[in-house]
């Protein structure tokens, strides 16, 4: 099977990326051999039908997903939540995991068994072409999501094609739909710079390649004229950004802090970034990171806290450095959160290994903590190492789970005020979700307009993954944004943004938490509700219900003290309905009382 891209080379008759090939004979592929059939005749107009789309893995993958599913919007196609519906699936896949190849092989058998043309876009087809599994399924490469137009064109006519070749950075400028409309996913580099010997990525992401300054500064503007409240930048290593083009993260971040709303309505989160490029900016990443439109958060991963086993994964750092970078951010920076990651059960860890870890985690008590199970990636070095048995890397993953969940990060918060962005609906369909500077995760119980807003809560009660607050007041972000960082507290103040659109088509798998609750995670999974749940009346249907669950839950467990706490706890707004609801009573009463008085009288 031939890549498109190698059949157009040297043609100057090529179409510019992010359009439609000429028919299919430039498409120099071989036709499957179950022709789709068209039920109808607008099912062979291109731009008629309906993508599900399928995302596993990383922020960068969802940002990949996001500019797919723009492109095709923009050519007519439609994004469908239900997989049995769509003319197409798309799967957006992720290799760093055995599970989640697992699961997108899955769902490869569930749409060849419903006949469903299939797409495979991200790091595995692009990293192991040649899998089984891919046989006879159109894939387009992680560096080629600005031709996916023409692959599903092509695959919808019947084609096999294959886009895998790659020749410079897809831009930043293509059209996006995005999962979240207050959130963008801002890629800042592909690949990295280390060769770690249990990676994956590596062989689909390649070497570092990083956008130049001027082309994420333009994406920056771009995108808080549309109403952006979140970005974060992505990339497979942070830290590492411009080496490949004479730049640095630090000038980086400067130019992207510049262009931000002075008033803070708009925060930068900062990537993951492993120890050995960040080491030498750390000052500055520091001041950066105090910057009230930078969370004050960062997720470095240590993997081991023994040097050996750091070693063996050519990780290029030592537990000592990954020490000096919690300890230098966590000193420089208020406020400081620090998130990691840990692989139990590398090759060749001992028993003594596994307890410097346990000790390193003890000593820190990380906030967020993810958690993995080594896994053999097919063509890796750290494959044909000599594992450790099965038995023991799950005892050593559930053990070191239970340590990381008996940590109380949170503890002490209680009546404390703090400023939240708001960006988000739980999942729980009765919360809305914000995060502190710290990038704490912070449930309110608030009307859905306030969806892409800031406000200020005190905090009320804490939880083990995220805490839980009360809205004081919002926060009026001043039109000026050239004048200083002021913040000017209106709670009548409506939100500017509205109500978010339904964000449809995407369908996402993150790669499992340590914590056990995925919105601990980088990636997040937070589920929008429907459009006729937001609203000011849903909203307050919810909140009763949600109060009535909770005094029952008290009753049960014979808390009346809680019980009558929480009933003195209800905000402005219960004490305002609560005397609405008494007097439309007391009236009805008295109108019915006089109504019987009249007919009394009357006879």
């Amino acid at each position: 099977m031939e890549d498109i891209e190698d059949l157009l080379i040297g043609s100057r008759n090529a179409s510019p990326q992010g359009f439609r090939l000429p028919l299919a004979a430039a498409v120099g592929v071989g036709s499957k051999r179950n022709q789709l059939s068209c039920s109808s005749p607008s099912s062979a107009i291109p731009g008629t039908q309906s993508i599900y789309i399928k995302t596993f893995g990383c922020s960068h993958n969802q940002s990949d997903s996001e500019y797919m599913a723009g492109q095709l919007t923009a050519f007519g196609y439609s994004l469908s939540d239900n997989p049995e519906q769509a003319d197409l699936w798309l799967i957006n896949t992720c290799t760093v995991k055995s599970p989640s190849q697992s699961a997108m092989d899955t769902i490869i058998t569930k749409g060849k068994s419903s006949n469903k043309p299939l797409v495979v876009a991200g790091c595995v087809p692009q990293g192991s072409r040649d899998l089984k599994e891919l046989e006879g399924i159109s894939i387009v490469g992680v560096q080629q999501i600005d031709r996916v137009v023409e692959i599903v064109e092509e695959t919808l006519k019947g084609h096999e094609v294959r886009l895998l070749t790659r020749k410079k950075l897809p831009s930043l400028d293509l059209p996006k739909v995005r999962k979240n409309k207050f959130v963008e996913i801002l890629p800042i580099n592909v690949g990295c710079l280390g060769a770690c010997t249990y990676c994956k990525t590596k062989h689909a992401r390649g070497h570092l390649g990083s956008y130049t300054i001027d082309s994420l500064v333009g994406r920056v503007k771009s995108v808080i004229s549309e109403g952006v409240k979140e970005i974060w930048l992505s990339s497979e290593d942070t830290g590492a950004y411009g080496r490949d083009i004479g730049v640095n993260l630090p000038t980086l971040l400067n130019s992207l802090v510049a262009e931000l709303p002075a008033d803070a309505s708009t925060m930068l989160r900062i990537g993951m970034t492993n120890p050995p490029y960040i080491l030498e900016h750390l000052k500055e990443i520091a001041e950066i990171l105090r910057h009230p439109c930078v969370y004050s958060f960062l997720h470095v991963p240590v993997q081991s806290g023994s040097d050996t086993i750091l070693s063996a994964m050519n990780r290029e750092y030592t537990v000592s450095e990954f020490r000096t970078v919690v300890d230098t951010l966590t000193e420089l920076v208020p406020e400081m959160q620090i998130a990691t990651d840990i692989i139990c059960g590398f090759p060749g860890e001992t028993d003594e290994d596994f307890v410097q870890t346990i000790n390193l985690i003890k000593e820190y008590k990380f906030p967020q903590v993810h958690i993995s199970q080594f896994y053999p990636r097919p063509g890796t070095p750290a494959a044909r190492m000599k594992k450790v048995p099965s038995n023991v890397v799950k005892r050593r993953s559930r053990e070191l789970t239970a340590v990381f969940e008996s940590f109380t990060p949170y503890s002490g918060m209680e009546g404390k005020v703090e400023r939240i962005w708001i960006t988000d609906i739980a999942s729980d369909g009765v919360h809305l979700v914000g995060h502190t500077k710290g990038y704490i995760q912070v449930l309110v119980l608030a009307a859905n307009h306030m969806l892409g807003t800031s406000a200020m809560v005190k905090i009320t009660s804490v939880g083990r993954w995220s805490v839980f607050g009360e809205v004081i007041e919002t926060v009026h972000h001043v039109s000026d944004n050239k004048a200083p960082n002021k913040l000017v507290p209106n709670q009548d103040t409506p939100s500017l943004c509205g109500n978010p659109a339904k964000s449809g088509g995407f369908s996402e798998e993150p790669e499992s938490c340590a914590c056990g609750n995925d919105i601990c995670c980088d990636q997040g999974t937070l589920v929008p509700q429907n459009q006729s749940e937001r609203n000011f009346i849903g909203w307050m249907l919810r909140k009763w219900e949600h109060q009535e669950r909770k005094i029952d839950r008290e009753v049960a467990s014979e808390s009346v003290k809680k019980q009558e706490g929480s009933m003195k706890r209800w905000d402005f707004v219960d004490k305002v309905l609560l005397g609405g609801v008494s007097i439309s009573i007391l009236t009805i009463i008295s109108l019915v009382a006089a109504l019987m008085y009249r007919i009394v009288w009357a006879q």
